[in-house]
């Protein structure tokens, strides 16, 4: 048995927090009886109901690893109808994705309902590896490189040392084509890494998440992770 508000959270639902206010306010029901204190538990056979929607605590997961196009919003709803991610995956299941690319970032981003997992790696101590495709203006120079690798400063903090490769130039066009791999997730980092030493990023698409990469899909088609890909993903976080 689990806390009420951990087992809100881990649904995808809400974070914990914001699940402990709406269990005060008395909008939580267990089995058709409104709850208000925090300290309940609850088993999976229960029925957990927030806000009159029934949350499915059977711990039946499914998981996606989705080729996210561009011009889609990484969330699982979105208040100007733009397609979302979760738009491309068939299931009745309620599913989230797994942190976000930015809407004009393409690649590989997971999809899931099981919360825990999320959690843990989405959470900053995780350290899960993500491998970008940089198109950037410009002829980028050794030292810019060297910049990137050692680590800039984004939003006032200095990020963690990358992995960067120079895959390609385009002197005719002033392109730059360039492979970086972090492992920190803040907001719109790649592209603010490239900006803090002075080029703008074109065209970002995350090719590598963790272990899963994108053999097999173009964009918009989606597959179910393996028994054996969850597992792998479990274990790099415990």
């Amino acid at each position: 048995m689990e806390r009420l508000q951990k087992v809100i959270a881990n649904l995808g639902y809400t974070s914990r927090r914001n699940a402990e206010k709406l269990i005060v306010d008395g909008k939580v029901k267990v089995n058709g009886l409104i709850v208000k204190e925090l300290g309940v538990k609850v088993k999976p056979s229960d029925t957990i109901e927030v806000e009159n929607t029934i949350l499915d605590n059977s711990k039946n997961y499914e998981y996606y690893l989705l080729y996210k196009p561009r011009e889609v919003i990484s969330s699982a709803r979105d208040e100007h109808e733009r397609k979302t991610v979760v738009d491309f995956i068939n299931t009745k299941t309620r599913i989230y994705p797994v942190g976000r690319l930015d809407y004009d970032t393409t690649g590989l981003i997971l999809l899931t309902n099981d919360g825990e997992l999320t959690n843990k790696l989405t959470h900053p101590s995780s350290n899960i590896e993500k491998k970008y495709i940089v198109k950037i203006n410009g002829i980028i120079n050794g030292y810019s490189i060297k910049q990137l690798c050692d680590g800039v400063v984004v939003d006032g903090k200095k990020t963690a040392r990358a992995k960067v490769k120079l895959k390609s130039i385009d002197k005719k066009n002033n392109k730059s084509l360039l492979e970086i791999t972090i492992h920190e997730g803040r907001n719109h980092q790649v592209r603010k890494m490239f900006e803090s030493v002075g080029y703008d990023v074109l065209k970002l698409k995350r090719e590598k998440y963790a272990n899963l990469d994108l053999t097999g899909l173009k964009p918009g088609e989606y597959r179910k992770l393996t028994n054996k890909e969850i597992a792998i993903l479990y274990s790099m976080v415990k």
